[in-house]
């Protein structure tokens, strides 16, 4: 099977073991059925670009350079919850934007990756944002009406807990024995009195298992620097956003928009 095109973040969905779909330009790619197959995929040199021009290189994001510093789609806000203001009618680059996105219900939440983080995600994206972070367990710990408040919950957490994943230790496997409860209980203590009220009224513990038929114990990054560059190998399994092929690991979200070559054997 060959395809050529631009890869799209995989989408997931939830169930006993989470599914996964690749899209490959036009084509939609059943992921958890092809563990197993050999895998080859060549870069063409090309970029997709958020706003839909083809660009020979991406800047951050895997936004070209004009859309990261002007699209609000890449503003601070996205990576900062924290710095969001369209709760106090101010504009940062598009107010109607801004309102849509921030003015809605967010979670705050804590998940078991490789050691236990928290997160802050809109209310439709639950479970979602835990897959494609390869969280084995998750749980909502706050409920807020928008960005900003969800964002302020999230660093007077930061003193206790990550809020980043060691996404090697992840796709090892490495143990992580640290209770999501005992967590949820511990956050909820050391929380500001003004945001408790937006507490979940108890743990609700999501657990996710992945489509992975070996398991690795080294932990290679597969990477499109250049046009021409390359990879192959037998999938063992998907966890998170990377596919896990027995000779490294390759995150699809980061190459979100690459034109590529790929042919699956």
């Amino acid at each position: 099977m060959q395809y050529r095109g631009a890869l799209h973040k995989m989408s997931t969905q939830h169930g006993p073991t989470v599914r996964y779909t690749l899209k490959v330009g036009g084509d939609l790619l059943l992921m958890n059925a092809l563990i197993g197959r050999e895998f080859s995929a060549t870069f063409l040199g090309e970029h997709i670009c958020f706003c839909g021009d083809l660009v020979p290189e991406v800047y951050r994001q895997n936004f070209c350079r004009e859309c990261f510093f002007t699209k609000p789609e890449a503003s601070p806000t996205i990576m900062k919850p924290e710095l969001s203001k369209a709760h106090l009618g101010i504009a940062e680059r598009d107010l109607e934007f801004e309102q849509r996105l921030q003015l809605q219900p967010h979670f705050v939440y804590l998940a078991k990756t490789s050691r236990i983080k928290v997160g802050v995600t809109r209310g439709t994206q639950r479970p979602y944002r835990w897959m494609d972070q390869g969280a084995a367990e998750a749980v909502v710990l706050l409920e807020t009406p928008n960005r900003y408040l969800a964002g302020e919950a999230e660093v007077a957490l930061k003193d206790h807990f990550t809020d980043k994943t060691s996404w090697q230790a992840m796709l090892r496997n490495d143990p992580c024995d640290e209770s999501l409860e005992d967590a949820w209980h511990h956050a909820l203590d050391v929380l500001p009195q003004e945001l408790k009220k937006y507490a979940a009224a108890s743990p609700e513990i999501w657990s996710m298992q992945y489509p992975i038929a070996e398991q690795l114990l080294k932990v290679k990054s597969l990477s499109f620097k250049e046009k021409g560059d390359s990879f192959s190998g037998k999938l063992l399994g998907i966890r998170g956003q990377y596919l896990m092929l027995e000779n490294g690991v390759f995150n699809v979200r980061a190459h979100h928009g690459h034109r590529v070559d790929l042919e699956i054997r």
